[in-house]
Parts: structure tokens; sequence; C-alpha cells
């Protein structure tokens, strides 16, 4: 690492050179190739994606995504002719969007149970010949255009389904907003533009170069289309932080009467060590979702891998060039007089943390059980966290969806938001004859209000099996927990012992968007015990590794799930439980996303780790340098206390940016990611993770001599930890 870093000092040029050739050469590339994101969902062995490939074979104009068009009339009923005739003409014009395939109107034979009871409010069933995840952006927004053309003249229309919601996602809006306020905090702690550049300097070519890199790479792997934007919240966090880091040692080390040169050889071999590791650990955590079996989490996985280890390489290689070019002039003004005046700092501490730390010293047990009480009493409510999928009564109240939503929930019952689909592919009369039987008696079960008449579709290919299809509407919404059980009531119980009683052998799947989301959670649920325990031991091994002790890696362990559980408790009291949830404009609680807490996990481990590798490396030299365990956490803490902090508070506020994007997951994940990392910093890595220290005293240290022997001396501390102490 000293020889790395001093040769990008010394031939700075060189290495900017190089950088700007990389970020303008990828992106000249990623611009003429573009990108090929797709967000194929692939769950097989779930009866919602098998109902799903036998749509695509045998019947494949039916096979996509259906939205429901809402009518109202606000002066008269949908069936005055005036009425009847402007919605008909929006009709028709939407089936000429691409990609329709059958629209069934609430004017047509199919459609006479489409309107409600009032006669005020009706639907139309749109049916794509694609899924959602294969339209263009560009393409939803026309369909929601067209339909919301038909609006006026005392007519709504409104839409709701999977192409309604693409059209209106926004991405991440907070990025800009997030780089502005970590700006803000950068000169808050150094007092100096410069200073302030440089991480945000250092993370934009990261970024750069690693969003070019990942979209060319999409051509070659499956990648969901929201992996660029995660990639730049977790790259902008812990691209700045990394940089963060490096930058306060070079800083402390000119203080301390050192050249540029020697500043920066041992910043980077200090701080860049443990950017290093914990850039390894944020990658483990990101890449532990292909434990998920869930295809397109891999994709995800590879491309915030990329962004971090980008980052991990400026910080190690830009960031000491550009501070061979600017050298000085990233300190105070008065630092740099009281250079000149021959006046050094004998210490890397804060006066502020090194009186905590005192504290911390006097009373390491009492500090400690306070700490672990309010993180345990924040994490409680993750024990009652409900997977699931929230519903378009979710979204933003000036929405089109959520319009769509309480309309029909208004005329029908919230169940018609998101009915179950029977799918089954039939032979023979007998088999057709059998479905309808399945359907009436699906129809007749407790919690479902309504069922159409079941379509026969003859196969596309001749002789080939047709499909029968019906819709089931229950009495809860999509994201009730009484939907799920009668999803799982109708598959385990009803249509078995219907099926039975026919002895036709036909087989009868239900699908649905409600019943993919349902299945989603039901497989992540069942893999997250083996995500996270992947996970949690890769990362034990390599901490084992870096400090060379069995009882650090336990602790940084425990900690980090314990962070992450905090986190977990107040997503879901704000979103499922609703406390404080109008704060947040949120006016409809749910559950929580099933995917929500893995990539949650996976980022939040990551990051955590990063803030314990930063202490406990600090804590690790001076351990080296003292060999008294309470001397080391106390001047460890002492030092690192103020930059792990100002770390956090960048971080929180890149994340909860997030929070005013008006979009409930965008919100659960900046609410999330937030709160994780000030609990984190705040509570368990300035009070906790040090009590417990030096409460266990040198068996923080403890590693059995037969494996002292046989695992490798990584060296974390540097050399400048084996340098004695002035």
């Amino acid at each position: 690492m000293r020889k790395l870093a001093s040769w990008c000092f010394v031939h700075r040029r060189v290495v900017l050179a190089a950088w700007v050739a990389a970020l303008v050469g990828f992106s000249a590339i990623h611009g003429l190739a573009g990108s090929a994101y797709s967000d194929n969902f692939n769950l097989s062995g779930t009866q919602s994606f098998d109902a799903v490939t036998l749509l695509q074979h045998a019947a494949p104009k039916a096979s996509g995504d259906s939205d429901q068009i809402v009518i109202a009339s606000k002066q008269g009923r949908v069936t005055d002719p005036a009425v009847r005739k402007q919605v008909q003409a929006m009709l028709a014009r939407v089936a000429r969007v691409r990609h329709v395939s059958e629209i069934v109107s609430p004017y047509g034979p199919r459609g006479a149970a489409q309107i409600s009871k009032s006669g005020q409010i009706a639907f139309a069933n749109v049916t794509f010949d694609v899924e959602s995840n294969k339209l263009s952006a560009a393409a939803s927004k026309s369909f929601v255009s067209t339909v919301q053309a038909g609006f006026g003249h005392g007519v709504e229309t409104e839409v709701e389904g999977q192409v309604a919601e693409a059209a209106a996602s926004n991405g991440a809006g907070g990025l800009g907003l997030g780089a502005l306020a970590a700006g803000v905090v950068l000169f808050l702690v150094f007092g100096s533009l410069l200073a302030m550049a440089l991480p945000l300097l250092t993370a934009g070519f990261a970024l750069g170069t690693g969003i070019a890199v990942i979209g060319l790479l999409s051509h070659a792997i499956q990648m969901a289309s929201f992996s660029s934007e995660l990639s730049l919240l977790i790259g902008l966090g812990v691209g700045v932080d990394y940089a963060l880091f490096i930058l306060t040692r070079y800083r402390q080390g000119l203080l301390r009467g050192l050249t540029g040169e020697q500043a920066v050889v041992e910043s980077v071999d200090t701080s860049g060590r443990a950017v290093m590791f914990a850039g390894i650990i944020v990658c483990i955590a990101m890449l532990g979702m292909f434990a998920l079996g869930v295809s397109f989490l891999y994709g995800v996985a590879i491309a915030a891998s990329i962004a971090v280890a980008f980052t991990v390489v400026a910080a190690l290689t830009l960031l000491p060039a550009l501070l061979g070019f600017f050298g000085t002039r990233v300190l105070r003004r008065r630092e740099r007089k009281a250079l000149r005046e021959g006046r050094l700092n004998t210490t890397d501490e804060s006066p502020a943390w090194a009186r905590w730390a005192g504290w911390l010293r006097q009373r390491p047990a009492g500090f400690a059980l306070a700490a672990a009480l309010v993180m345990v009493l924040l994490a409680i409510p993750f024990l009652s966290m409900r997977l699931g999928s929230a519903d378009a009564g979710s979204d933003p109240s000036g929405s089109t969806t959520r319009k769509a939503y309480d309309l029909l929930a208004k005329g029908f019952g919230p169940g018609y938001n998101g009915p179950l689909q029977l799918v089954a592919q039939v032979r023979s009369p007998a088999q057709e004859a059998a479905f309808v039987r399945i359907d009436h008696a699906v129809a007749s079960t407790p919690g479902v209000v309504s069922a159409t008449r079941p379509t026969l579709l003859r196969g596309h290919v001749a002789g080939q099996p047709g499909v029968a299809l019906a819709q089931i509407y229950p009495k809860g919404s999509p994201q009730d927990a009484s939907t799920t059980d009668l999803l799982n009531r109708v598959r385990d119980t009803v249509i078995p012992a219907a099926a039975a009683a026919g002895g036709s052998g036909v087989r009868v799947l239900v699908g649905g968007q409600t019943a993919i989301f349902n299945d989603f959670s039901g497989v992540l649920s069942r893999k997250l015990p083996l995500f996270f325990g992947i996970v949690v031991l890769l990362s034990f091994l390599l901490l084992t590794a870096v400090f060379r002790s069995l009882v650090i890696p336990l602790i940084a362990a425990l900690m980090n799930l314990l962070s992450a559980a905090a986190a977990f408790g107040v997503v879901t009291s704000i979103f499922q439980n609703g406390f404080g949830a109008s704060l947040l404009g949120i006016d409809k609680t749910g559950p929580i996303e099933a995917f929500v807490p893995v990539m949650m996990f996976a980022i939040l481990f990551g990051l955590s780790m990063d803030y314990e590798v930063f202490l406990v490396t600090r804590i690790y030299e001076e351990w080296h340098r003292r060999r008294d365990n309470r001397e080391a956490v106390t001047h460890g803490l002492a030092a690192t206390g103020r930059t792990i902090t100002a770390a956090a508070a960048i971080m929180v506020l890149v994340f909860g940016a997030f929070i005013l994007g008006g979009q409930r997951i965008i919100e659960l994940f900046g609410v999330g990611l937030a709160s994780a990392v000030l609990l984190d910093a705040v509570i368990v890595r300035s009070a906790l993770v040090p009590a417990l220290m030096l409460m266990l005293g040198e068996s923080n240290w403890w590693l059995p001599a037969r494996l002292a022997r046989v695992l490798p001396h990584l060296r974390v501390e540097g050399s400048a930890a084996r340098e004695p102490r002035e």
C-alpha cells in the first residue's frame, strides 16, 4: 500500500490522465452502445410463474400484464349516451396503443359486471401481450396519457396496474440533493472548499466510470432497470465516506509536520487499508444476494459491487494523485499559517471525543446496557414485520393509480384492485366442464365477492390445447392479510377438493399480480436466513483475518445484526404500523415489500461494517503501539469519533434526501437506510462497541495459537502503527 500511494503521488499526472481517459472513454462507448436493462422476473417453481409460462406458450396475447381503466361520471351514469360515446372513443384509441392485445369494455357482452350498482363507476380490463417490465418507459407513458386524454365533460378516467405504475416511476430523484447535502457537511468538517470538493470529485470520477461500465455490462448480464439508480445511491454514500477517511488522515499527517508525500503514504497505509477491507465487505454483502436464488437480483448485486469497487480504487489511486496537486491547500487558512510558523499538532484526537471516551471508560457497563436497551426497543416492531406488496392505495394521493384504486374500492370493493386469476390448460370438453366447476367452487369460497365467467382461449397453433381463464375478486385489498389467507386456502384446499371430485385431471393454477407478489414474498422469506447466514459468516472470516481475533468479528457481526434489526423496526413502525407516518405524508399503511429486507440488509450490513472497520482499525493501531486495551479503546475512539460521525452525517443526508421522492418504495429505502446509519454511528459505534471492548479487556484480541499460525497477516494497521509513538 505504501508503494502504491507513493507511486500515485509522484506520478499524479499519469494517474489523473488515466482516470480522465477511463471516464471519457467508457462514457463515450456507453453513449454509443446504450444500456440493455431488463426486469425479467423468474420465480420458477411457483404457481404464478407456471401460470404466466402457460399463457406465454398457449395464448401469448393474453400472457402480459392487465391494467384497469376506471371511469367515473360525476354528474350522471356511465351508461348515459354522451358518457358512453366519450368513453368508447377513448377505449378505441387505447386499443391502438402498441402491445395492447385486448380490452374488455364495460359496455360489451362480457362487461356487464364491470359497472357499479350506483351506475357512476365502471372499469375496463386492458390486457397486454407482454409483461410491464418489457415495455419501454415511453410506451407505458403513452398508454397512460391516452387513457387520461378521455378526461373531461364530467367524466374522470384513471388507470391502475403494473404498466401505469411503471409510467409513474421517478427513479433516484434525490441524488442531486444528497450530493449537495454531502458537500455542506464536508465544508463544515474541513472548513476548506478544496477539501470539500475532493471527496465529491473522487466519488464523481468513480461513479461516472462505474455507471458506464455497468450500463455496458447490462448487454451481457441481465440487470434490473433500477440497478444504476441503486448503484448511484450506494456509491455516492460509500465513495464520499472512503475519500473522507483517507483525506482526514492526510490532513492529520500534514498538521503533525509530515511532508505531502509522507502524509499521503501514511493515510493510504492506514485508512486506505481500512477502506479496502470495508469495500470488500460491502461487496460480499451485496454478492450474498446470489444465495437467494432469485435471478433478477443477481445483476443488482453485480452492479452495486462494481460501483463500490470503483469507489475503492478511486480512493486508493485518484485521491492520492489529487492530493499531490493540492498539497496543503486542503487545510484551513489558520492551519496553513500554523504550519508556516512551525506550530505542529501532537495528537489526532478530538478533545470532545476524548472526554466522551473518558466517560465510557469510567462506566462501560452502564453505557453498554443503555445503548443495547435503546436498540432492542427500536428493533421490537421488526418481530411483527409482514412481508408482501403494498398496493396502489399506498401511492401518492394525486397519482392516477391512487385515484383509480380509490374509485374501484368505492364502486366495487377493494378486492377489485387485485383480482386472482385462475388458469388451466384444457384438452377436452370434460376438462372445460371441470374448470367451470372449480371456478364455481372458488367463487363460493368465503372471502370471494365475485368471479367472472370462464373464458376459453384456443391454442394459437392448430392442434395445441386451449387455456381456460377466470378472474376472482377477493373481499380484501391486494395487500390485506386476508387476501393472502384466501389465496393459500384456494390453492391448498378449495381447488384440490373440487378437482378431485371431478376426476378430469385438469390442473388449475392461481396467478395474477397479487399472486405473483405473494409468491415472491414466500420465496424470499424462506431464503432470508440462508442469505443472512452467508453474509455474516463470510464477513466474520474476513474480519478474523484482518484483526487476528475471534471476539472482534463476533461483536461486529452481532452489532451489525442489531443495527439492521433496529432499522427494520423503524421501517415497520412507520410504514406498516403507521407510527409517525403522517409526518412523511403517508396516509395508508401496508406490508413491507418482500425485496426491501434483502436489499436493505445487504446495504446496511456493508455500511455498518465500514464504521466497524474504521473504528476498530484505529483501536487496533493503538493496541499495537500501547499494548493496553483500555488505552487503545479510549485513544482509538477519541481519534476516529469525529470522523465517523461526520461520515455518518453525510450518509444520513444522502439517504434522507430520497425521503422527499414521494414514492413509497423510495421513501421506505430512505427512512430505513438513514435511520440505520444514524443509529449505528451514534449509538452502536460511539457507545456500545467501545463499551463492550472496554468490558472485555484483552480478551478482545484472543486468537487460538493454532489458528494464528495458519491465518494470513493482512496488517490492516499499516506500518505506521509499528513505529514508536512520540
